[in-house]
């Protein structure tokens, strides 16, 4: 009979040494115990591990595999969370991410066209004047946070005026996102923090989508407040409020928060990897090759959207059962020794590199394109600006954030801008 594999040491995602370097984690999953079951995030209970490529490919393209939390039925684990599931969880978890389709593929439809190859690149030059921008206040002081100071407030930037979000409005969002993300604490209080900040998150999207019912302008948030309105023309175009509130948010976060971590990320994996840096630097044009690389290597997203088993499914001989919560880890994934030759070593001139940081199958990122665009125009521009840049402190006094999501991420990355 076959049964779930335990590691040797229990897997504590939240962990400050685990968050620090998962990869040997990972690395001995994948041989020993690829399958396992560990502590699932944001109060899910019980969660089934997955950790190799293939296994974590084939979960992503398997639609047994529900995005839906609502499909959860009577699973064994948590089975009543829907029963009494808070309004606001409810609600930010009412948009395209978190839903199949049909349901999914109208919400998507409604956004793709933001997101079309010709309004990406017409957002090319805008991207190059953010980061000129923000790189001649850096230029000021010797020492700067990569994250603050320039890999948070470019992408915040661009997806703020492509959604329509005033620049007032943009701090308390991002406010708002950290403190329900990297709440740290106790489990009861910190479930209470989180839901206290859900709420507020939620009157401050209504506002938001408020404010442009008044004042209408070309963003997107317009665009969809339109469609809304268009009940003429059928089901297909209509989102209510709570579905607006939902895509509101999930555009606003999936639209910064994983380019800043591919930047930050990026530019530290180069600090730690002289050879890397130079090459990169002196030779810009491989800049492609090197955004797939730090998207491979880094992992901005540890692993993909919780799944919830729509029936009994077997994976790698352990029956799941059905409304289980799923973690395909996409960071173990793009580490696996049976598709990357060296996988622990960065290497800017990968090719051909077939990672999954954006996901496979219906739910692949409609975003990334405009990430690879913002993160190839900013480590390229940091790299001709400050060519001498290095850590500002000891290597092993680099923190992660404690984010209970699925985001991985920098707390802050201090660099001496010259040499």
């Amino acid at each position: 009979m076959s049964h779930v594999h335990h590691a040797p040491k229990t897997v504590k995602m939240g962990d400050p040494a685990f968050r620090a370097d998962p990869y040997p984690t990972y690395a001995w999953l994948r041989q020993h115990a690829p399958i396992i079951q560990v502590k699932a995030p944001f109060g899910f209970g019980k969660a089934y591990m997955v950790t190799r490529y293939e296994d974590v490919q084939a979960i992503f393209k398997d639609p047994r595999f529900s995005t839906d939390m609502r499909r959860r039925g009577s699973g064994e684990i948590n089975g009543g969370f829907n029963r009494f599931m808070p309004r606001s969880v409810r609600i930010l978890g009412n948009q395209m991410v978190t839903q199949d389709d049909p349901n999914h593929a109208r919400l998507k439809n409604l956004v793709h066209k933001a997101f079309t190859p010709a309004r990406i690149a017409s957002l090319h030059s805008r991207i190059e004047i953010i980061t000129k921008d923000l790189l001649d206040a850096a230029e000021k002081r010797d020492v700067i946070d990569i994250v603050e100071d320039f890999a948070l407030p470019l992408p915040m930037t661009v997806i703020s005026e492509m959604l329509g979000v005033p620049e007032h409005m943009r701090k308390p969002f991002r406010d708002l996102m950290t403190n329900m993300l990297d709440t740290p604490g106790f489990a009861l209080s910190r479930f209470f923090r989180q839901f206290m900040t859900t709420r507020r998150l939620i009157r401050f999207l209504g506002d938001l989508i408020d404010l442009r019912r008044r004042e209408p302008d070309d963003g997107m948030i317009t665009a969809l407040i339109a469609a809304e309105q268009k009940g003429d023309k059928g089901a297909g175009d209509k989102l209510d409020q709570e579905e607006l509130i939902g895509m509101v948010f999930v555009l606003l976060l999936a639209g910064h928060e994983t380019t800043v971590n591919l930047i930050a990320n990026g530019t530290l994996a180069l600090l730690e990897n002289p050879d890397q840096f130079r090459l990169l630097r002196d030779n810009p044009q491989h800049i492609k090759t090197a955004i797939e690389e730090f998207l491979r290597y880094t992992n901005p997203v540890e692993h993909g959207v919780v799944r919830f088993a729509s029936e009994d499914l077997p994976v790698l001989g352990v029956t799941i059962p059905k409304g289980s919560v799923v973690m395909a880890m996409l960071s173990s994934a793009n580490r696996d020794e049976s598709v990357f030759k060296d996988p622990d070593k960065l290497d800017v001139t990968r090719d051909p590199n077939r990672h999954l940081a954006f996901g496979v199958g219906m739910h692949y990122c409609l975003g990334a394109p405009l990430a690879r665009m913002e993160g190839a125009i900013a480590i390229n521009a940091l790299l001709a600006r400050f060519p001498h840049l290095q850590l500002a402190i000891p290597p092993t006094a680099v923190r992660w954030r404690p984010s209970v999501a699925n985001f991985r991420g920098l707390i802050a990355l201090p660099v001496r801008t010259a040499a």
